[in-house]
């Protein structure tokens, strides 16, 4: 069941939510440091995290599916670049964009196959995909209480079989959320701790995978041309 962005919200209020949110914000850094003058989407609920590029990049546009609800990802006072709309059917030109990022949205969509075949429409040639979702075998996968604990979870091998089989090519993997899922306080105070020990001693229990990718150019071929002059590419593997 796809969590409403309002609940999202509420999470990303709270001290576990914001350490969460703060920590997931250094990894998107890590990765994207430098997006001056580039066209970025969210996709998902990507409120907390979209604005670490709104003031150097050209545009930058988050989008919500209808059934997630609309959680403005701006400050007060902010022009709104924020809407709603099928994560398989998104209002804008092919290649619009230098970077897309998915948070709370592959493993809430509909349809992740069709929402993945969207993205690489919209994204340019030289374009670079992160995906965040919720690591199948981690403790927030299981938790109903963060939106983490929503949706189809993935182990890293299956988000890369899924990204290989619509043409991205993964650049990068991480991981992390190694925390506990829970409010209390002695938790929380143990946090940083666990996520530099995490890594060490248990990396297959973190609570996220993060993957960046780009295009796979050159797994498609020219088929044939049809009579409407549309290109219809294939697997040059299959």
């Amino acid at each position: 069941m796809a969590t409403d962005t309002r609940d999202a919200g509420g999470f990303y209020a709270t001290a576990l939510g914001q350490m969460t949110a703060a920590l997931l914000r250094r990894k998107l850094l890590g990765l994207w440091p430098d997006c001056a003058g580039m066209s970025i989407l969210g996709l998902g609920a990507t409120g907390p995290y979209l604005h670490l590029w709104r003031e150097q990049a050209q545009r930058c546009i988050a989008i919500s599916p209808p059934q997630l609800g609309g959680l403005n990802p701006w400050p007060a006072g902010r022009a709104n670049l924020a809407c709603s709309a099928e994560e398989d059917a998104l209002p804008f030109p092919d290649m619009m964009f230098d970077r897309i990022l998915l948070v709370h949205g592959l493993e809430q969509a509909g349809n992740a196959r069709r929402c993945l075949r969207e993205v690489w429409r919209l994204l340019k040639d030289d374009g670079r995909l992160i995906v965040v979702v919720p690591n199948r075998r981690g403790l927030w996968a299981h938790v109903e209480t963060t939106p983490f604990g929503q949706g189809q979870p993935y182990s890293e091998a299956q988000l890369t079989r899924l990204l290989h089989g619509l043409f991205f090519r993964v650049e990068k993997e991480e991981s992390c959320l190694f925390a506990p899922p829970v409010p209390w306080e002695p938790a929380l105070r143990a946090f940083n701790l666990c996520e530099r020990t995490g890594h060490i001693l248990m990396p297959q229990l973190a609570g996220l995978h993060i993957v960046e990718a780009t295009k796979n150019l050159q797994g498609l071929i020219p088929a044939r041309r049809r009579a409407s002059g549309r290109r219809v590419l294939v697997d040059a593997g299959r």
